[in-house]
């Protein structure tokens, strides 16, 4: 029996266009109230959120320094470690203030936005589709968080500490400035929620017949070489320890891809 699709599916194209336009405006004003809460909280989340990292009280420094020294590991047992974040420009603080507002509110809004994208599309969808989008656009969410997660609990403060600790003369101080701390920490926890998409973006392909399960295997040990190269393009770090620590989980998401796509459909 042929499957229906909703009623409104079968809107004009000017129609599609006035839907997408309130969404858009939705997403807009959710994006902005987020962000003027945001601005309002800013200078607390910024010292014991954004700049956690730059001192030894930060968890995983707390953390692996109770561990003790450990084979290929950086020394962390130092409980003085402290980087004083300098500003040479008069309005980057401001600007910084601003950007990081909107930055964060993006990521709090991110349910809503995808649930507006869910409300768009749905009209389109089979019933037998919904249920299955759904879970992707819920599944993608849940690892979009968690690679932002995994980049500011490990991947960052690996990368930062490694840099901020690295002379190539005793003569040299490194002073770090703010607008590179910046680009540097929402770079990484932004790149590390995007590559934690992954396993969605495989299992949209093989939706589309564009990949399978035996095609992911097959190619497996090439995958291993593209994403060493992917780890030492996110952390430009020379030890070995911090690229591992962001190779494996790419490692594991690819293999995680593998287990959500379809097997080849054999030919009739």
């Amino acid at each position: 029996m042929a499957q229906e699709v909703r009623d409104d599916s079968s809107l004009t194209f000017w129609e599609h266009l006035e839907v997408l336009r309130w969404s858009i405006f939705r997403i807009a004003i959710v994006v902005l109230v987020a962000m003027i809460a945001i601005f309002i909280a800013m200078p607390h989340i910024f010292s014991t959120f954004v700049l956690g990292p730059t001192t030894s009280e930060f968890f995983l420094y707390r953390w692996l320094s109770s561990l003790g020294s450990l084979p290929l590991m950086p020394d962390f047992s130092a409980g003085d470690f402290k980087v004083d974040i300098i500003n040479i420009n008069v309005a980057s603080q401001f600007l910084t203030h601003i950007s990081t507002s909107f930055w964060f509110a993006l990521i709090v809004a991110f349910p809503y936005l995808v649930f507006e994208v869910w409300r768009f599309i749905a009209p389109a969808l089979y019933e037998n589709e919904k249920a299955s989008v759904r879970t992707a656009f819920l599944f993608g969410t849940f690892m979009f968080y968690l690679g932002c997660a995994v980049g500011y609990s490990f991947v960052f403060p690996f990368t930062f500490r490694f840099l901020a600790e690295y002379q190539i003369s005793a003569d040299v101080v490194n002073q770090i400035n703010l607008n590179s701390y910046m680009s540097t920490f929402m770079g990484m926890v932004f790149i590390m929620g995007l590559v934690f998409e992954l396993p969605l973006l495989a299992w949209l392909l093989s939706k589309f017949g564009i990949i399978n399960r035996s095609f992911l295997r097959r190619y497996r040990r090439h995958a291993v070489a593209v994403l060493l190269v992917l780890a030492a393009a996110i952390t430009p770090t020379g030890d070995p320890f911090t690229l591992s620590i962001v190779f494996l989980p790419l490692y594991a998401l690819y293999e995680l891809s593998i287990r959500v796509v379809r097997e080849e459909q054999p030919v009739e």
